[in-house]
Order: structure tokens, then C-alpha cells, then sequence
């Protein structure tokens, strides 16, 4: 399908798992699409992959907690002629264990760039978004923010944060046409959720929880995000989709 022609999109966190998954899709779609990440080196290798699928891609480093490199990706978007769709990907995890363990440091890390860095990321895409006809705005938080993992105890609550801020955002944006919702990923087979699934026993543990008893692929996630940036999801918003194979999700 090439829902998406003439439209520009930024994702961050875009060079592997989930995000580049995201960005492939998107571009799939006809978007011309910002891809970045924090290393010079892996914008490179990705920009480098999709073009040579024949895709509209360009690349930028960014770490979303630097105010100059987000700048920077919102420049590049105005540049290509505006901005259509933010999907704000990037999360990290330094410290595995249950949340009342957290170390202070990591606590603030993990705030830092999954909370504030998505707050901060939407604040300055709304002048662009609202000049767009279709403005989208896309968050990944996690099964987690649902459901805390003992071994993602800060995170999860970083997640959950998320989907609090997609409603509140929601009713803010609407409007001026400007859709925000959530998409929450369950167990998703990439580097990230190695802790999850590196050992025999954890991954017999992670499928018991998961009723079509398989593990998540990342193309599972992009074709929801597709979904909710294109004409098809546009009377969809303020809503958080769990893409998690039926695991549990109440809060």
C-alpha cells in the first residue's frame, strides 16, 4: 500500500528493532522518512540499507535528551517541507531489577529520555504538525507500562507514564486535527528484550504469558504505527494499542 506518499515523518531511535522496523514501514508507505540514533556510524548502515531498497530516507544523529540534535531533526523535516508524522521511539533501560531497587542515577536516566525526551520531542513538533493536514503523533511505550516486569521495574513505570500523556496530549491537539496516540508492544524479538528471552527458561516463562504463544516481530509493531499515520486511523485518537500477542493489559 503507499498510503502515506507526501508525507514526511521523523522516528527516533530508527536504526534497529522496533524503530527501524517503524521507518521501513513508513517508507514503505510512500513517507519520506528522518531516521537517527545516537551513533554516527549505525544512521549510516540503516540510511545506507533502506535506500538501497529504493527507499526516501536521510539520517541524522540525535540523542533525544539534546536540545541542539532534536532542533536539528525538526530543521531537517522543515527542510523536506514540514512535518506529518513524529513517532517518538527512543527508550532506554541501564539497570535491570525491581523498581524500589533503582539506583537514583538510573531512575533519572531512564525518566530522562523516555519521558521527558518524548514531552520535549512533541512540545517542538506541534508548530510543524499543526501546518500538516494529517498531523500524527505516535508514541511506543510498552506491554510493561500495562503490566510492570520485576525485571524492568523503573522502565515500566516510565511506560506507563506514556500512556497518560498520549490522553492528556490528545485532547490537547485535537483541535487543531492533530492525532496522538500510543502503541504498546509486547515481548518483541530485537536486542532489547534479550533479558527476556536470552535463556531457555525466561523465554518458556515470556511465552506462558502470551496466548498465540509466539514471540512479538517487529513488523507487528510498524504495521499499527502505518496504520494509525495514515488516512485509515484518522478518527482514531487518545487511544493506547497493545500489540502484545493477548497478554494481559489492565491497568
Amino acid at each position: 500500500m503507499k498510503r502515506l506518499c507526501g508525507r514526511i515523518a521523523v522516528v527516533t531511535a530508527s536504526t534497529d528493532g522496533i524503530g527501524f522496523a517503524i521507518a521501513q514501514r513508513l517508507a514503505q508507505e510512500g513517507a519520506k522518512v528522518i531516521i537517527s540514533s545516537r551513533k554516527e556510524k549505525n544512521v549510516n548502515k540503516a540510511v545506507d540499507k533502506l535506500c538501497k531498497e529504493g527507499l526516501d530516507v536521510k539520517g541524522l544523529v540525535c540523542h533525544v535528551s539534546n536540545a541542539t540534535d532534536r532542533e536539528k531533526l525538526f530543521d531537517q523535516a522543515h527542510k523536506l517541507g514540514g512535518l506529518d508524522i513524529l513517532v517518538s521511539n527512543a527508550a532506554v533501560n541501564p539497570e535491570v531489577g525491581d523498581v524500589l531497587d533503582c539506583s537514583e542515577s538510573s531512575w533519572d536516566k531512564i525518566f530522562d529520555v523516555n519521558v521527558k525526551s518524548s514531552f520535549l520531542l512533541a512540545k517542538e513538533a506541534v508548530p510543524l504538525l499543526k501546518q500538516s493536514k494529517s498531523g500524527r503523533l505516535i508514541f511506543i511505550s510498552s506491554i510493561a507500562g500495562f503490566q510492570p516486569f520485576n525485571l524492568l521495574g523503573a522502565y515500566s513505570v516510565s511506560k506507563t507514564a506514556l500512556l497518560g500523556l498520549t490522553k492528556a496530549a490528545a485532547l490537547q491537539l485535537a483541535p487543531d486535527g492533530i492525532t496522538v496516540n500510543c502503541v504498546a508492544p509486547g515481548i518483541i524479538q530485537t536486542k532489547f528484550s534479550d533479558a527476556l528471552t536470552s535463556s531457555e527458561s525466561a523465554r518458556t516463562e515470556a511465552l506462558s504469558r502470551i496466548p498465540l504463544n509466539r514471540l512479538g516481530d517487529t513488523n507487528d509493531v510498524s504495521g499499527v504505527v502505518a496504520f494509525l499515520a495514515s488516512n485509515d486511523g484518522a478518527y482514531v485518537t487518545g487511544e493506547n494499542i497493545v500489540v502484545a500477542g493477548g497478554m494481559a493489559s489492565r491497568l
